[in-house]
Formats: structure tokens, sequence, C-alpha cells
């Protein structure tokens, strides 16, 4: 099934003209996002910079982007990504990932491509699904009763009262992702694709952040069922702003006792030279396999687990 996918997905994108691409695992510069931690490692060779410490990456962003600011065009990756601490049914600390991205679209449009990747996948089972697409707002009203932008946060907790939950340093966004991981996805149909999209703009990543009444991050992402397969952005192309993101990324780390993380100084820079308009999204490859299999431990869609190298 892997690889029927793998094919099925480089059929996909080479029908439309997006370039596949291969970009570095290893980096002088760590994923600064404080609720994902990077594998590290020691080069023992000589080297230019200061540093000998390598990171693994947790996913082809930056690499793909600087490609794009060289203008690139459309592109893809499909490889392996890492992220230390996340084990278990649901995550192994190495998996695969399908990150693309679309000169001149918005993530608007990237949802209807990304909806017909996951139908064609599906199609190999002779499956289809139905596919529904709401705000971040309005899938809290709907499914909670509450508004995730004005709520208070004692509301948040008291959604989640029953969960056991240690709340010591939990900030509002915490609540929230713990509400949808705990409260709404578990409800999604399972024959059912779910788009949820105009996060807070709290949580905007590398997205743009759109000034409505109530700012929104154009962001979105994409449930088969109650798996979470997809996160995407109409991309952030500010390079001032992403530097002072990745700094608040690391003072964050700091008031959680993290260690703070080198910044992706290259990346910055591809930025200043000048990003194109594009939308990303990055799809994990287990995940969809899981749902192809109907399983819901990523044990059995990997031919060597994490227990088992």
């Amino acid at each position: 099934m892997r690889a029927r996918l793998y094919a099925l997905i480089r059929g996909f994108f080479a029908e439309r003209g997006v370039l596949e691409v291969e970009t570095p695992i290893l980096s002088e510069a760590a994923n600064t996002e404080p609720n994902i931690e990077s594998f590290s490692t020691t080069f023992t060779g000589p080297v230019e910079s200061s540093s000998r410490e390598r990171w693994l990456r947790t996913s082809a962003e930056f690499p793909m982007k600087r490609l794009l600011a060289a203008g690139v065009g459309d592109c893809y990756e499909l490889g392996r990504v890492f992220r230390n601490g996340e084990v278990g049914r649901r995550h192994n600390p190495e998996f695969s990932m399908l990150e693309w991205y679309r000169v001149g679209w918005d993530h608007l449009r990237l949802i209807d491509e990304a909806v017909e990747l996951v139908q064609a996948a599906l199609a190999l089972c002779g499956r289809r699904a139905e596919c529904v697409s709401l705000t971040y707002r309005e899938l809290f009203v709907q499914t909670l009763a509450l508004d995730p932008f004005t709520a208070p946060v004692d509301v948040l907790r008291a959604a989640l009262a029953d969960a056991n939950i240690e709340a010591s340093g939990l900030e509002r966004d915490d609540w929230l992702d713990l509400l949808i991981t705990h409260r709404i996805q578990p409800m999604f149909p399972a024959d059912h694709i779910t788009v949820v999209r105009d996060w807070p703009a709290s949580q905007c990543s590398l997205a743009r952040i759109r000034p409505d009444s109530t700012p929104v991050a154009e962001r979105f992402e994409l449930y088969l069922g109650k798996h979470e397969l997809a996160n995407g952005y109409h991309e952030l192309a500010d390079a001032s702003e992403q530097r002072a993101r990745f700094e608040n990324d690391n003072q964050r780390r700091r008031q959680r006792g993290q260690r703070e993380l080198p910044i992706d100084e290259r990346f910055l820079s591809a930025l200043q030279q000048g990003l194109p308009d594009c939308a990303g999204v990055a799809l994990g490859i287990e995940r969809l396999l899981m749902c192809l299999c109907d399983t819901d431990d990523i044990r059995s869609v990997l031919a060597f687990d994490f227990g088992r190298v």
C-alpha cells in the first residue's frame, strides 16, 4: 500500500507540473516551535561554522522555501522527518512526510488540491469521503457551543474538567489545542474529510495573518476521520515578522525551562531576498496509510517501528 501510495503521489504531481525536490536532513538550525523537539547529532570532521552540532529536520519547510526564493517554482518533497519524544500508537520518532508548495496560490485554493489528493488515495481502496470545510470558530461553536476567540480561559478549562489534565503552565492556546484533540477530533465521522481553516492569529506559526475584525491566521488543518493528516498555510513572506516569531518561540522555551535553539538564518536571508506569494502544506504519510489500512496503530504501517530498530 505504501508503494502504491508513493506511485500515486508522484503521478499526481507529475500531471500537474509540480517538481519533486530533495533537501537536506541535517541542518545547523533547528525548529524553534516549543511543542516540537528536535534530535541533534555532532559532526566530527572539519567545519567552517562555529558549531559542530547539527539538527535532524522536523520538516522540509525551510530548505524548500529557500528553493522557492531561488525561483524553483511549484515543488514537493516526499521524505523522512524526525521528532524527538513522540512515540506511541499514533506517533513514531521517524516518519514520512509529503510537503508541497504552490506559487501564486492561497491556502483556500490549496485546500481543494489537498482534498483531491486524499480522495485519490482513498480510491486505491475503492473508497471516497464526504468533505466538510468550516472555520475554526464555526467548529467550536457547532461542537462545543463556545467561541474560541472570546471565551474566557476558565470556560475552556471547564470543558475539559473530566479529562484529568495537569493545568500548570498551560496557556490559552494550549487549552484550545486540548479541546480539539480531546473533545472535537474524536467526534469527526470516519467517512468524512474535515477541513478547519482560519485559525487564531496566536497559532499562526509560519502563516500570514489576515486583519479581519478578529485577526486570523490563513492556516488550515485537514482531518480524515479522527486522524489529523495535514497542516497548511498561506505562507508568511515577511523576514522581520518571521524572525520575531522565532525569537518569541525561544522566549517561550526559556520560560518553560527548555533549551533555546538556533534560528535558521539562511532561511531568513532567503525571505529577505524575496519569497514568492505561495501556499504550502505538509501531510503525514503514516497517518494517511493508517486511514487506508483502517488501523489506529501507526506500528501497523511501519516495516520497523521505533521499538524494533
